[in-house]
């Protein structure tokens, strides 16, 4: 028997079982929301069938090698077809969950089940000391070889459906070769091969065809036509068009739609910068399409902008897709302006530069990963790169559809020791949506509004800071890093709308 196959084998399948985890985690974090609730169920999950099927494994006393093989087999089918399965549920059914938690329930068993066999197997081969060592020490380095490929080169360059298809054509070659590896202990290992080789070249087709399956996925998902779709190692981006123009998605969620985003960011940005002290120094966090900065070089005061955006594929296709670049006024090539593609906690950490106003438009706190940017230790970082009298403005969530949220964001910053003005916009695309302007000091006024903006005047800005009944103040908790009870009250809130 060859050892060093059977190490590979370890390895292999050691990798598999891991990528299959981390496919459906991040697939229903894409889907459903809240990444940490995602992969927290499915890892505990997947650990708990796990442990299932290697208890199940001590009930196969005969045939253990074609046992092996057979597992192999069904591995390679079901975790190769996971993806492409869990997107066509989500987009044909409403039984997304059942088909999500199931998957993880079958995979994870019959995951439980391959090392239980195989350290069988290799018995009568090895000493126990050494056969629990080798091949442990060998399935947490396969374990270690998924978790750093997935995240910077799986996804970004596969995407989920073809990484899970191409771990199941390695499960299945897994498969095959053991039927030559293990053919003194498989009594008729043709039938097995021919299985094997089958579902490996079924596999393969999948996986040749794997854009085109996700491209059609996608076309269920949006109501408009996707015309660009890729993933980076933050997220899938996706622009739609249709009736209101062309829309951008990030995994999944509505960031604008051209026929109305002028509302969105007219709104965002022109409150702050009429009422900074200077205008020379602009920082803006988020905003990697472009369009906030668009509104802010409006300004010919405006000498530099610093835009800090994480995924360095938003800020190329904002400056490089025609449409895009074209909506944005082509403004992340102009001379003022400087993309850092950096964590905004870290950029505000490691330097000491002063900005007059500073635009604030991270995605909304769906996530503990985006709410850490919406905590007070945030923002006291944050208040330290202000200027003495410049201004600032956070972008806030609904104050409608999410109100204890939009209220907890304005707490959070007064908290921070900021003086605050909460104010609302209509946005169709989105409904009412609120915005915290925060300065050292209360603000003058120091500057009119520029020409040529479609939604804002002089009394629709006058008209913001007013609250209707159904949006007005609500008492919630400041959101700190230790407890981010933001993300559970954005949980709960949109979960009624959605």
């Amino acid at each position: 028997m060859n050892r060093t196959l059977l190490y590979i084998t370890v390895i292999v399948i050691a990798t598999c079982g891991l990528i299959y985890e981390l496919v459906v985690g991040a697939l229903a974090s894409y889907l459903l929301g809240d990444s940490i609730t995602q992969f927290s169920t499915v890892i505990g999950g997947y650990l708990f069938a796990m442990g299932i099927g290697s208890y199940l494994s001590r009930y196969i006393e005969r045939g253990v090698a074609q046992r092996f093989v057979e597992v192999e087999l069904a591995v390679a089918l079901l975790g190769g077809l996971c993806a492409p399965l869990l997107f066509l549920t989500f987009t044909l059914t409403d039984l997304f969950r059942v088909a999500l938690y199931g998957s993880v329930v079958i995979i994870g068993t019959l995951v439980g089940l391959e090392i239980p066999l195989l350290l069988r197997i290799l018995k009568d081969h090895l000493k126990f000391k050494d056969l629990v060592s080798q091949v442990l020490s060998l399935d947490y380095l396969g374990a270690l070889a998924a978790s750093v490929a997935f995240p910077l080169l799986l996804v970004p360059k596969l995407g989920l459906v073809r990484t899970s298809l191409l771990f199941g054509v390695l499960n299945a070659a897994v498969g095959l070769w053991s039927t030559w590896l293990l053919a003194p202990l498989l009594g008729n290992p043709l039938r097995l091969r021919i299985k094997a080789a089958v579902l490996t070249v079924l596999l393969l087709v999948g996986f040749v065809l794997g854009d085109r399956l996700t491209t059609f996925y996608e076309d269920q998902l949006y109501t408009d036509d996707v015309v660009h779709a890729t993933s980076s190692p933050y997220q899938r981006i996706v622009l739609t068009r249709g009736k209101r123009g062309f829309s951008l998605f990030l995994n999944g969620n509505l960031q604008f739609a051209s026929i109305d985003e002028y509302r969105y960011h007219e709104s965002l940005v022109h409150p702050a910068m009429v009422r900074a002290g200077k205008v020379e120094r602009v920082l803006i966090l988020g905003g990697g399409d472009g369009l906030a900065a668009r509104e802010v070089l409006r300004y010919p005061g405006v000498r530099s902008v610093t835009l800090v955006d994480l995924d360095p594929a938003i800020t190329g296709l904002a400056a490089n897709y025609a449409e895009l670049a074209k909506l944005n006024g082509h403004s992340l090539k102009d001379s003022r302006m400087r993309v850092v593609n950096e964590d905004a906690m870290r950029f505000l950490s490691e330097g000491d530069e002063l900005y007059d106003v500073v635009v604030v438009d991270f995605p909304d706190p769906n996530n503990f990963a985006l709410g850490k940017l919406y905590t007070t230790g945030f923002y006291k970082l944050l208040k330290k790169r202000i200027s003495p009298d410049g201004v600032a403005v956070v972008q806030s969530t609904s104050p409608l559809f999410a109100r204890r949220s939009f209220w907890c964001v304005a707490e959070t910053l007064k908290a921070a020791g900021y003086w605050t003005e909460p104010y609302h916009a209509l946005v169709p695309s989105f409904g009412e949506w609120g915005y915290v302007l925060v300065a050292h000091e209360p603000p003058g006024r120091h500057r009119p509004l520029p020409e040529g903006l479609l939604f804002l005047d002089e009394p629709t800005l006058e008209s913001l800071t007013r609250f209707p009944p159904d949006m007005s103040r609500l008492p919630a908790e400041v959101n700190r890093l230790n407890n981010q009870v933001l993300v559970h009250y954005y949980e709960e809130e949109w979960r009624r709308w959605n």
